[in-house]
């Protein structure tokens, strides 16, 4: 069973959220909390796997919980949940290492799948979401951008190819069909440049890509 820790200040949206993982057969919810204070406590408490996170929130912000969560030994996957006029809080939180995000209207299959996903180890790059969210960092500064190529540049060919392709939303199986490679070539290819480029997980590979204008 995956264990599931739900925050959001919205009881009706903790309650739906609930309804909607438990009815999946392989999700638990383990616990829920109101705001970023109750969720460190709760996450120290509980040891949920994945935590669906509210970004905006009374008292401790999804942010700043995201950041303390992340920070403790043995952190859970941290998933946060989002309108798009947040996505300025999202990248931040992206960046700090949480896997990926959701919209509050996501459908339940999706939702589910998304959980999946995550507690399994891989980000969440849903291609037209993600350049949504990027999109809004369009106008970025040209000496962020520079910064951004100078940490690409020691990336070989193969492994540019390989963290372009990632930075559009592809499994390793897509990567590997797009570039002609193995899976398993792809994995270690994706591990490689993750530990080159000193990065958490695939989501912040993409960023990275992204404030480069690689993609």
């Amino acid at each position: 069973m995956i264990r599931v820790l739900i925050i959001d200040d919205e009881a009706l949206v903790r309650s739906g959220l609930r309804m909607i993982l438990e009815a999946a057969g392989d999700v638990v919810v383990v616990g829920e909390a109101r705001d970023g204070e109750e969720a460190i406590g709760a996450a120290a408490r509980l040891r949920p796997e994945v935590v669906l996170m509210d970004v905006r929130m009374p008292g401790m912000d999804g942010l700043t919980a995201t950041g303390r969560l992340l920070r403790a030994a043995g952190p859970p996957k941290v998933v946060m949940v989002t309108t798009f006029d947040l996505d300025e809080y999202v990248h931040e939180a992206l960046r700090l290492g949480a896997v990926g995000f959701l919209l509050k209207d996501t459908p339940p299959r999706e939702l589910i799948a998304a959980v999946r996903t995550v507690a399994e180890g891989n980000a969440m790059l849903s291609p037209s979401v993600l350049k949504r969210l990027l999109g809004s960092f369009a106008h970025k500064a040209p000496s962020r951008a520079e910064v951004a190529r100078q940490r690409l540049a020691p990336l070989t060919a193969r492994e540019e190819d390989v963290i372009k392709a990632l930075a559009r939303g592809l499994s390793n199986a897509e990567i590997g069909r797009e570039l002609k490679l193995s899976e398993p070539t792809v994995k270690a290819h994706v591990s490689r440049l993750l530990a080159k480029l000193g990065l958490a997980n695939r989501v912040q590979a993409a960023i990275l890509v992204h404030d480069a204008d690689l993609a």
